[in-house]
């Protein structure tokens, strides 16, 4: 059996491999190896009543996570799997590799991120060829939920949102500058509280604060994530994410000025990494 994994800083999707029924398929909470230990993971998966049954026949576990970027996270990743799925062969990869593959598959191309965090790849139809970018939400994120909350937050702190969109946002999140504080700097997964607040964006996208802060945002991503690969609009470019995917609008827009030949956009692309890697690995063409 197959196991695959799609994994976010928010959420993380799962699909296993059924011979002779449907693909089973359950969430777990995001397993961002910079925000999670091997511990926490074990126990996160040792507590999913439905693959509890397969545990000893799954043979194959493909993993594709943030922040599995380094050969030491990716191993962090690959020990917590191994306790849970002792019989299986385990593959730890980057998210944005697994994007790649549902986007492109072999073809080649640009691959972006954009989720709770944002990344970028060039694409050579096997493999990611190494970047500049992926630097977190402290340093980088351009454009991501993590970037937005950031800005949305700093401006209600500071009192250089609108007026009428500042009693609108305390009325949907009745907080204080110390509820946020302590989640930003003394909770877990700082950048999945922040980009908790694109709900709110997303309510109120008309608004021509939160309209101009979302293009403002994707030029950023653009700009610094795109922009900077030689012959950029020569390649066709691919979004994977909850912020690409919702907000595609301006995003479209702002990649359409820039020159920038936007392909696919998908929210999740758990189900097509899926099908890409049971194909691969058992010659299987799913529907």
């Amino acid at each position: 059996m197959i196991l695959v994994a799609d994994s976010g800083s928010s959420r993380s999707d799962w699909m296993l491999h059924l011979p002779d029924s449907k693909p089973l398929r359950f969430r777990t909470k995001g397993l961002n190896p910079f925000f999670v230990n091997e511990k926490e993971i074990a126990s996160v998966l040792g507590q999913v009543q439905e693959i509890i049954p397969y545990i000893n026949e799954i043979n194959e576990l493909y993993f594709f996570g943030a922040g599995c970027t380094t050969p030491d996270r990716r191993e962090l990743v690959s020990n917590a799997l191994t306790e849970i799925f002792p019989n299986s062969f385990i593959s730890v990869e980057s998210d944005l590799q697994g994007s790649a593959y549902a986007t492109f598959g072999g073809a080649k191309g640009l691959i972006c991120n954009i989720g709770t965090g944002s990344d970028s790849s060039y694409y050579n139809g096997e493999s990611l060829e190494q970047g500049l970018y992926g630097i977190g939400y402290v340093l980088g994120d351009e454009g991501s939920g993590a970037w937005f909350g950031k800005q949305l937050i700093t401006a209600y702190l500071y009192e250089q949102m609108p007026r009428d969109l500042m009693r609108i946002f305390k009325e949907a999140h009745p907080i204080t500058k110390d509820i946020i504080i302590k989640n930003v700097y003394q909770k877990d997964r700082p950048n999945a509280y922040l980009a908790s607040f694109a709900e709110f964006m997303a309510a109120n996208r008309a608004h021509p604060y939160i309209d101009n802060l979302l293009r403002n945002g994707f030029d950023e991503f653009v700009r610094t994530n795109v922009m900077t690969y030689p012959n950029f609009w020569e390649y066709e470019c691919n979004f994977v994410g909850g912020i690409a995917y919702h907000f595609d609008l301006h995003l479209r827009e702002v990649c359409n000025l820039h020159g920038v030949r936007i392909g696919k956009i998908l929210k999740n692309p758990i189900e097509e990494i899926f099908h890409f890697v049971v194909n691969r690995e058992l010659n299987v063409e799913l529907k």
